[in-house]
């Protein structure tokens, strides 16, 4: 038996996964996975997947995300009655009235009425303005993508000003936050417009700009990773349902940040102090509901994503409150068709933004002509599905920052750009940065760009079942710190051009995965380790692709589940 095995009672599985699905997993491995092996190729079970059904809350590799995404990773997403049509607020779909003044009407309307749907017909509708929605349980649904178009004339610069960066200099933060479509709560909306107007720095996050809009719940008690329940001090503040933030803070020697790390001789001999950009990350935040209170016994939704240690002060917090049961169905976002701007000057003609969401979701939606494509930034538990980025190229076709967490994004599509790059532009690709943790991207076709981990360290993240043309390049700043934390997983990658970086990681990433890759090559941007010694990663299948069982490292994670 393994160390990462043999991690005690709490790495069983205790809910969640049910016997007869483990016994349902136990039955692929012993008939070899058969199922839907591509023609002329024998299907292949990993080692990996045979360890991990044996301890699928804690394995030392690959992480459990098999409730990603919004409520839980649910395959419906909810419905929520009709309370408003745009028409009805003076929305024409004639492609030349400014239609955004209605479209903000009808979704402040179904915001007073406690919630429901906004439904636009088939049809274009200008749009001068953003989109926004900032009250839970809102859904904004055209009658698909192929039908309904919101045609965006202005970027957010013109609309709200220059977005500076907490980092100074020139850049323009809205290369990585914002969209024309933006969902946040509404209670924050007007801090966070005074703060960039201010040109200062708006994270509005978890806890708010200054990170000091929360309060201690209780402290929690020393608990690992993948157990579902946790032992407080003091209960009476909680109650199922609940959503509340598991607060770790970090300590003098960076223990905390070697955990995420994966811990051992390399990340032990990292020198954390001056990744200044990376510290400011802590502490570590990371919102989830409770289900049970049980005594000082506290159920979660999700099992831990690290360690429980008393170094770190852990407890449960309050947190701003997040919009949740929010979405957007079923249109086209198609910005008037401007030159990509240089790299890091962003004006701001972006998608869809999720900010400070808890179980929202975006469906059925397709993005062209922008700078950035669908955002999650302090987003957790959201879904984004049958999502599409095409047109003339974007930055970051999907960014991922700023602690998100246990997100899904599933069947989506990044096309081939339209037009020829403009130099000095840059393109990334599905990111992840700032310790975001457990999120998924899933069922994916890349005609462009890369797996762009953009320091920050993010950690126990997993891409899986995507074809990718990997010709973009990952960003970062160096104060950023690590690539990679522990328990990344790639798990059948179909790289269509052969180049390695950031595909294959088993040499970059510490105490991860790489499982059913097609062989590639080093060329373009090459990285060195950020840690030293023995990385304690495995590579499994390499030359394999579409034999591999299961295919679909989430799906099959999800099929284990008891609901």
């Amino acid at each position: 038996m393994t160390a990462d095995q043999d991690r005690g009672s709490d790495a069983r599985p205790v809910r969640g996964i049910t016997r007869r699905g483990l016994l349902a997993g136990a039955a692929l491995v012993a008939a070899g996975g058969t199922a839907e092996a591509a023609p002329g190729e024998q299907a292949q079970v990993p080692t990996l997947w045979r360890e991990f059904l044996r301890n699928p809350y804690a394995h030392r590799q690959i992480p459990y995300v098999g409730r990603a995404g919004c409520r839980g990773g649910a395959t419906r997403l909810p419905r929520r009655p009709v309370v408003a049509d745009v028409r009805d607020y003076g929305a024409v779909a004639d492609g030349r009235t400014d239609c955004a003044p209605a479209i903000n009407r009808a979704i402040a309307a179904a915001a007073r009425a406690g919630g429901g749907t906004v439904t636009l017909p088939s049809g274009t509708f200008r749009i001068d303005d953003l989109i926004r929605i900032g009250h839970s349980n809102v859904v904004l649904r055209g009658a698909g993508s192929g039908r309904t178009t919101l045609y965006a004339t202005r970027n957010l610069t013109d609309l709200i000003g220059v977005y500076g960066s907490r980092y100074g200099g020139d850049k323009s933060s809205w290369s990585w936050a914002g969209g024309l479509i933006w969902l946040a709560p509404q209670a924050r909306w007007a801090s966070l417009v005074a703060a960039i107007r201010a040109r200062a720095w708006p994270f509005e996050g978890w806890t708010g700009n200054r990170r000091d809009e929360w309060r201690t719940l209780t402290p929690v008690e020393s608990a690992r990773q993948g157990s579902w329940t946790v032992r407080v001090t003091d209960p009476s503040p909680l109650r199922p349902g609940a959503l509340v933030l598991l607060r770790l803070s970090d300590d003098a020697d960076h223990t905390l940040l070697e955990h995420m790390a994966g811990g051992g001789p390399g990340p032990e001999a990292y020198h954390w102090d001056d990744k200044t950009k990376l510290t400011s990350y802590v502490p570590y935040e990371w919102p989830v509901r409770v289900t049970r209170v049980h005594g000082r016994d506290i159920t979660l939704e999700r099992p831990l994503p690290l360690d429980v240690r008393p170094e770190w002060q852990p407890q449960l917090t309050t947190l701003v409150t997040p919009l949740t049961g929010a979405g957007v169905e079923g249109l086209t976002l198609e910005a008037v068709e401007t030159p990509q701007s240089p790299h890091l000057l962003d004006k701001g003609y972006n998608g869809v933004a999720l900010q400070c969401a808890y179980d929202c979701w975006v469906d059925d939606v397709t993005v062209r002509h922008v700078d950035n494509g669908f955002g999650l930034v302090a987003a957790s538990a959201c879904t984004l599905r049958r999502t599409r980025v095409t047109g003339r190229g974007s930055h970051h076709p999907y960014y991922c920052r700023e602690g998100s967490h246990d997100n899904l994004v599933e069947d989506f599509t990044i096309e081939q750009r339209t037009v020829p790059a403009p130099s000095a532009t840059q393109l990334h690709g599905i990111n992840v940065e700032g310790l975001s943790s457990y999120n998924v991207w899933s069922r994916g076709v890349m005609e462009m760009g890369t797996f762009d981990s953009h320091r920050g360290m993010p950690f126990a993240n997993v891409r899986t079942d995507i074809t990718v043309n990997n010709n973009g390049r990952h960003g970062g700043d160096a104060s950023a710190g690590p690539l990679f934390g522990a328990r990344f997983t790639h798990w059948n990658i179909r790289v269509t051009n052969g180049r390695a970086g950031l595909m294959k990681i088993d040499g970059l990433a510490p105490c991860s995965a790489t499982v059913g890759i097609n062989h590639v090559t080093e060329f373009d941007q090459i990285d060195v380790p950020d840690f030293t010694g023995d990385l304690r990663s495995r590579l499994e299948l390499y030359g394999t692709t579409d034999a591999v069982r299961p295919r679909n490292l989430y799906r099959a994670q999800r099929d284990l589940r008891d609901d």
